[in-house]
């Protein structure tokens, strides 16, 4: 007992040391990803492959992918592709490549399922015919042509393959793949006696029993002076390039969801959140987008002009073009390619893909007093009194971990929150809500009803060995329900219900955080990628997908709970394409100082880009003491996030808006009012987007889409079409 003991404190003191700042060598760089470094070190033409057998079927476009000539390899190296071109109203295209089951791969390759809202499919075209076309100076070279819209068509070329979309006036193409020959398919194979397919790194190791499984591949958006999207990084809004002449060699944007304590406040690397959806735009004043459904870790380039030199095959050079470079460990090709033209168009058809956001309650779009943690009842009652004392407006009260029984989810602790009915009650009567966290670690006791239930029923994600999954969290020894199961997210859901969550009332709505997954003693402090799911998916090929299921499954759980009359509030910070039809997420662990007020709307503008249109950062930053004056600009900024939330770490001192003087104290009620005297505006906003999909904020060029200036603008943004809001980011 003693052992178990000094093994969890000496964990917890890893962890507590990580929160002071964010140790680099925790995480892996591209040369640490095998996949990434190998796709890195492709050039240009290096795809062989043609389309052949070309015809339509079943409606779409369907083709096999094969190497253009023998060559040395295994024949089991090149087994052909099966690719297929579907098409939709609203000037939609999905390219679908994988290996041919009917060739019997070693084992299938996971589709993330549950994003693709089932409406869309009922958009679909069902071709009839295509139309060849000779490709000018190709000796003789095909193109099959489709029709996509009144205005656009598809094209597959076939040798070398390639697919774009085109306008039908002037040819002029909008987007492309596979058009620098980038392309590459590490297709599934048996192991051979002499080769070692296990990846290591920091003393953890990656059995990688299928082997590599990697893909990748260029797009090309024509027309386009700049690209941005591809949440989550704490970066600048329009995406800077990062290969390329005159470019600093640096890391490629990352999509792979972590809990990285204090991230840094100008970094591609990947934090909480991935959406692989990146939109263009350029002087035309118009905008494409491009979204990859891959839930396995991704790599992205934006690629600096020229970086194509050495060859390649020939581009069209009148037009304005940025070309990107795709990485994935694990999974299929299932892209989309949105025409456009203009940038609202663009995010109308990313949604009808992947759903419209969510209608938040009136409540939700108010102020949200946080801190990790309010100590008590007590704490509660008087820091409410305190907001009615200073004529301070607030509707949310939330309370984090240290209010359960020993980070038990569900519970409440006995002696601090002896009667949490009734202090939800005292809440409700003035007209506000409380908001507590439950998370996805669920504590590995025999007395704790939540875990006996979930492994006898083998609820947990098992480890490569096939047993349940042990990491550790907050409460220590901890594991983790397979989300991914329909029958465990129907079961976690059931834990909702009053009865189950015994204190909980009508006024109660949840968070749920470290849902990445987080996991204090795995690899890059996540749950190892081979790790195993439902159908023996490995996690490698869902987990950027994990925080998405987990929040899905809690908004059903606030559904049910209600009987479906009651709109679900939930926060969740992991998230992926389709969590905007759940609920609302932060920009996560922020620090306290005038760098991270300035980066919290280039990533509020992104999330929004992508569809998360209800998002915001912790005001005054979650780590750090924030000087008064900084605390006062973000609170001037912040009443204009689309979710407004005070937050701070417990190590930090308290900073209610009371707390700093007079005058501090006015200036910061008078944001809070501002906030509450336009959210008519505001809720009107969220009803937009809830049948359209453009944002509650929006980078300034979806509203003046000529105007050059805006391009690069991520210190000024519009709330609506009709506010313009330049927030301040230095002191004095």
């Amino acid at each position: 007992m003693k052992m178990k003991q000094v093994a969890f404190l000496f964990l917890i003191f890893l962890a507590s040391q990580t929160v002071h700042s964010w140790k680099k060598d925790e995480f892996r760089a591209c040369d640490q990803t095998p996949f990434c470094k190998r796709a890195r070190f492709r050039k240009p033409g290096a795809c062989t492959l043609i389309a052949h057998d070309v015809s339509i079927s079943d409606g779409d476009l369907t083709a096999k992918l094969i190497p253009k000539a023998p060559h040395d390899q295994d024949q089991d190296q090149i087994k052909p592709l099966t690719l297929s071109v579907s098409v939709y109203q609203d000037g939609i295209m999905r390219l679908k490549i994988d290996e041919d089951p009917s060739l019997d791969p070693p084992k299938k390759r996971f589709q993330v399922a549950d994003v693709v809202v089932s409406e869309f499919e009922t958009k679909k075209l069902w071709l009839q015919s295509a139309s060849a076309e000779k490709i000018n100076g190709d000796d003789g070279g095909l193109s099959s042509v489709v029709y996509l819209s009144d205005g656009y068509e598809a094209v597959l070329r076939h040798d070398p393959f390639e697919v774009y979309v085109r306008e039908k006036a002037g040819n002029r193409r909008v987007v492309s793949l596979n058009s620098h020959g980038l392309f590459d398919f590490e297709q599934l194979r048996v192991k051979k006696e002499d080769e070692d397919w296990e990846e290591r790194f920091r003393g953890h190791t990656d059995t990688r029993p299928y082997g590599p499984q990697s893909i990748s591949f260029d797009v090309s958006f024509y027309g386009s002076d700049f690209v941005y999207g591809i949440p989550e990084h704490a970066s600048s809004f329009a995406l800077k390039p990062t290969r390329g002449p005159g470019v600093e060699e640096s890391e490629p944007f990352r999509l792979f969801n972590l809990d990285v304590f204090e991230y840094l406040h100008e970094s591609p690397f990947g934090i909480y959140g991935s959406i692989p959806f990146m939109v263009s735009h350029g002087k035309s004043g118009q905008s494409s987008g491009f979204f990859w459904l891959n839930a396995a870790e991704m790599q992205i380039d934006v690629l600096a002009k020229g970086w194509d030199a050495e060859g390649g095959i020939l581009m069209p050079t009148e037009q304005s073009r940025i070309d990107t470079f795709w990485m994935s460990e694990a999974g299929i090709v299932d892209t989309f390619f949105f025409v456009g033209p203009g940038p609202k168009d663009v995010v109308k058809q990313y949604v009808s893909v992947t759903g419209l956001p969510a209608m938040p309650q009136l409540f939700s779009t108010g102020y949200h007093q946080c801190r990790w943690n309010y100590r008590d009842e007590e704490d509660v009652e008087n820091v409410d009194s305190k907001f009615d004392e200073h004529d301070i407006p607030y509707d949310v009260l939330w309370l984090d971990i240290e209010h359960t029984d020993g980070k038990r989810y569900f519970t409440w602790d006995k002696m601090l929150f002896p009667h949490p009915e009734e202090m939800q009650r005292k809440l409700a009567a003035k007209g506000r809500h409380m908001v507590t966290i439950v998370d996805p670690h669920i504590k590995r006791d025999e007395s704790f009803h939540l875990h006996k239930d979930a492994s006898q029923r083998g609820y947990y994600v098992k480890d490569a060995t096939g047993k349940d999954y042990d990491g550790w969290c907050w409460p220590g020894s901890s594991s983790y329900p397979d989300m991914l199961n329909p029958e465990i997210r129907s079961w976690w859901a059931e834990k909702f219900s009053y009865d189950n969550y015994v204190g909980s009332t009508p006024s109660l709505y949840i968070w749920n955080d470290m849902n990445e997954p987080s996991v204090f003693n795995g690899p890059e402090v996540t749950m190892p990628r081979d790790a195993l799911h439902l159908g023996g998916v490995e996690h490698r090929e869902l987990h950027n997908a994990y925080g998405y299921y987990f929040h899905m499954a809690t908004a059903e759980g606030l559904l049910k709970r209600g009987d479906g009359k009651d709109r679900p509030f939930v926060l969740s910070r992991a998230f992926f394409a389709g969590s905007q039809r759940y609920g609302a997420v932060w920009t996560g662990d922020n620090s306290a100082d005038w760098d991270h007020l300035r980066v919290s709307v280039p990533m509020v503008l992104t999330l929004g880009l992508t569809g998360m249109t209800f998002s915001g950062a912790d005001v005054g930053g979650f780590f750090g003491n924030p000087e008064p004056e900084l605390l006062v600009r973000w609170y001037q900024l912040g009443a204009y996030y689309p979710f407004f939330r005070g937050h701070a770490h417990h190590d930090t001192k308290r900073r209610e808006p009371w707390l700093f003087g007079e005058r501090n104290t006015a200036l910061m009620r008078d944001a809070i009012r501002i906030r509450y005297t336009l959210l008519p505006y505001f809720y009107t906003l969220f009803r937009e987007a809830n049948v359209s999909g453009v944002p509650v904020v929006r980078p300034l060029w979806m509203e003046f889409p000529s105007d050059e200036a805006a391009f690069s603008n991520d210190e000024a943004f519009m709330v609506g079409n009709s506010l313009l809001v330049q927030g301040i980011y230095t002191a004095g």
